[in-house]
Order: C-alpha cells, then sequence, then structure tokens
C-alpha cells in the first residue's frame, strides 16, 4: 500500500544555540494552522516541551535572523511579530505535531515520523561506509609504509655504482694501436 507524501514546502532549518531549530511561524504553516494557535496549543501544553524540545528567541537572536533575511525592523521572516518567536527542535517540531487536532497537522505528525526514521536509516548507512571507508583508509597506510621500507631496501641495488671497465686486451695480431 503507497502512501501519497503531502504537498509541502519544508520550513528553514537555523542553528540557533548549537541546536537546529524551526521557527513557529515557519511550523505553523506546515501544519496548516495559524502561528497564535500553535502557541496556544504550546503554551497549554507546555510540559510536553522542555527547553530543548523549544525556547523563545532574544532580541540579539532575534536582530541575527532579521540581518539574514533583510527584512524592516518590525518584521521577522517577512511577518509583523509583535512577540519574540518560539523557535522548535526536531522533537519539538514533532510534538507540536501531536497535539495540534487539525487534519494537516496529524498528517504532518505521520510524515514527520516516517522521514525521521528514514533519514535516521541513511545515517546508519553512511555510518557503516564510513568505517569501512576507515578500514580501506588504514590499510592504504599501512601498505605504504611496507612499500617505503621495500623502497629503501632497494635503492642501494638501484643507485649501486658503475663497475670499473676492465682494462681492455691487447688484441693479438698486427692492428694499429699494438705498437
Amino acid at each position: 500500500m503507497a502512501t501519497k507524501k503531502p504537498d509541502l514546502v519544508l520550513p528553514k532549518i537555523h542553528t540557533l544555540r548549537k541546536q537546529k531549530v524551526v521557527l513557529d511561524s515557519d511550523l505553523a504553516v506546515l501544519y496548516g494552522v495559524p502561528t497564535k494557535r500553535l502557541n496556544e496549543a504550546v503554551r497549554r501544553n507546555a510540559e510536553r516541551f522542555p527547553d530543548d524540545f523549544r525556547f523563545q528567541l532574544t532580541s540579539e537572536e532575534v536582530a541575527i535572523l532579521r540581518s539574514q533575511f533583510a527584512t524592516l525592523k518590525t518584521e521577522v521572516h517577512g511577518k509583523h511579530t509583535k512577540y519574540r518567536p518560539t523557535v522548535f527542535s526536531e522533537h519539538g517540531a514533532l510534538m507540536a505535531a501531536t497535539i495540534l487536532r487539525s487534519p494537516r497537522a496529524v498528517q504532518m505528525s505521520i510524515y514527520l515520523v516516517r522521514a525521521f526514521v528514514q533519514m535516521r536509516g541513511e545515517l546508519q548507512t553512511n555510518l557503516t561506509i564510513l568505517k569501512r571507508l576507515a578500514e580501506v583508509d588504514r590499510k592504504l597506510i599501512e601498505h605504504d609504509s611496507v612499500l617505503r621500507e621495500v623502497i629503501t631496501r632497494l635503492q642501494p641495488l638501484l643507485d649501486a655504482p658503475d663497475e670499473p671497465e676492465a682494462p681492455t686486451k691487447r688484441k693479438i695480431g698486427f692492428h694499429e694501436g699494438n705498437r
């Protein structure tokens, strides 16, 4: 049974406080709800959102985002904001999908879980490949050192001085040089 992937524009992922995060306004668009409703639902379920799942941006972080988007001072990410935005980590975005009741949020929740499972599978595959490459690299370094040793031992033989020419024997009989 093939599942249809929803038509969506994925939100921009930012790195703030050494975490990958998504703005609340972008997440609200993804889930098909107004940003205000998303934040209300999050506040009603605050126990589900520890600090590593979501946090509110500081004024400095908002200024950094403004400079990245080159927007007006009263706007963040092209939208007028009265409050500083809240951002969600990967787990926070998934938790937000579970507390919203819109059909789109339910659909996105399932989509996100599948996407994260697929991503982790691909990361595991990449990890296996990286381990194999490290093993090959180790072997190459080992072989390189052995080859250097062989060359070092063979070099004196290759650079051996030419043997001095034996004195030429005089030819027997009458020749011009035999006097």
